[in-house]
């Protein structure tokens, strides 16, 4: 299904009519964005129904890091815990044990410091990019996914549609994000 669609109607309502255009407020930039283009009020202009998983589009974070919220997860680019099916994509958690032991848990070394852009870090902050288990800080117990459009679309005023099912439990934390591409008021959530 639509998951992701960013709509402009911060000015009047565009005309019917395909020759007509009332110039929006609405900026884009990244690599799916022509460099200075312009959108028509009402302009559908990034939209992603999930027939697959375009990595021209979506990169998946690797970090350790849990950010101001300090998650206690290991977002990954794997496919047990992101994939794309019946137009839909799928987050799904994993535990760090079943891959590495229960004993790695605090006695192992995880380093994200691979290859780019697959198993390449991509947020040092937080002690993001190595974690060193033991008995009083454990690495990360669980694996999840996290994507962003950081390099390929970033938009500014406008609209966004999302559809989305998300989980309840414990020890979730389910989130859709309109995070900026540069901090210009300081970290989150100050920006």
């Amino acid at each position: 299904g639509d998951w992701v669609e960013a709509v402009d109607e911060s000015t009047s309502t565009a005309s019917t009519a395909q020759s007509e255009c009332v110039r929006s407020v609405t900026t884009a930039s990244g690599s799916l964005i022509d460099r200075g283009r312009t959108f028509c009020s009402g302009e559908l202009i990034f939209e992603d129904n999930f027939d697959f998983f375009d990595f021209e589009k979506w990169e998946h974070e690797n970090t350790l890091a849990g950010g101001g919220n300090w998650e206690f997860q290991w977002y990954t680019n794997n496919r047990s815990n992101s994939f794309v099916e019946d137009g839909a994509l799928n987050i799904r958690p994993t535990l760090t044990a079943d891959q590495f032991g229960l004993d790695f848990m605090t006695s192992g070394t995880l380093s994200l410091q691979g290859s780019y852009p697959t198993d390449h870090c991509t947020n040092d902050a937080f002690y993001g990019c190595v974690r060193v288990g033991n008995r009083q800080h454990i690495v990360n117990p669980v694996k999840s996914a996290r994507i962003r459009t950081i390099s390929s679309f970033n938009f500014k005023y406008g609209r966004a549609e999302v559809r989305a099912k998300l989980p309840t439990g414990d020890w979730l934390w389910p989130a859709i994000w309109l995070l900026p591409k540069r901090n210009a008021y300081g970290t989150w959530p100050a920006s």
